[in-house]
């Protein structure tokens, strides 16, 4: 599993309340930023295993968020 070298940067203003869509972006921030499919796999299935709250703690767990 690789994760990224440095930790992406997603600015999600403008997606509230769309989990799909913001997992959709730090889906492919992870990607750009030279992820493995193996990492964005964890990071998709971590952040639904739980609520829309979950999601955003998840998310800027992977991810800076502006």
């Amino acid at each position: 599993m690789k994760g990224p070298e440095t930790k992406p940067t997603v600015k999600l203003v403008g997606h509230d309340g769309n989990a799909f869509s913001i997992m959709g972006r730090v889906k492919q921030a992870l990607k750009r930023a030279g992820a493995d499919k193996e990492y964005i796999d964890r990071y998709l299935s971590e952040a639904t295993s739980g609520d829309y709250d979950h999601l955003l703690v998840v998310s800027m767990g992977y991810v800076d968020v502006e």
